[in-house]
């Protein structure tokens, strides 16, 4: 009698980090300033998404001080109403810009990675988003350009988007 074969499929993870890597990840530094923050007591991944969905202003509070986020007037509060969600105001009060957040970075870390449809992946470090930005900068400047113009344009998603 022909029958169906049972198959056991034993799930290993695909790559295991070293100690090292897991040592020096933006997460483990993340967890470690929650705990030191907020007393979390977080060992783990999962640990951190049970806190991030419990104390939704608590872990953006402290995202927003892990990335070191810029800025001339702070946020009131983290969310105005999480009830409104969606439609709920983040970080009501608060006055950044995006450019001076972007730009302070000077250095050959990667800014943005693009993946064309075709597959094709390019890299743009912080350096050289900076020279691109300042040139750009200066020839709006050169064309009369100033501050509290508006300057408008329906451009693709890609990184030249970014430096305009």
């Amino acid at each position: 009698m022909g029958g169906v074969e049972a198959v056991t499929m034993v799930r290993r993870p695909l790559w295991t980090p070293s100690e090292e890597h897991v040592k020096e990840a933006n997460l483990t530094h993340f967890i470690s300033l929650v705990n030191r923050k907020y007393s979390a007591g977080i060992q783990s991944y999962r640990e951190l998404y049970r806190w991030s969905i419990e104390k939704v202003a608590d872990f953006w509070s402290a995202m927003w001080d892990y990335a070191g986020v810029i800025c001339s007037h702070s946020y009131d509060k983290v969310v105005d109403d999480f009830a409104r969600f969606p439609g709920a105001s983040w970080f009501p009060g608060a006055r950044l810009n995006f450019a001076e957040n972007l730009l302070r970075f000077r250095d050959e870390r990667t800014a943005f990675v693009a993946r064309t449809e075709a597959g094709v992946t390019s890299r743009l470090a912080y350096s050289d988003l900076y020279q691109k930005v300042a040139r750009l900068a200066g020839w709006l400047r050169e064309r009369g350009v100033r501050p509290g113009d508006r300057v408008a344009g329906y451009l693709p998603n890609v990184v030249e988007t970014a430096i305009a």
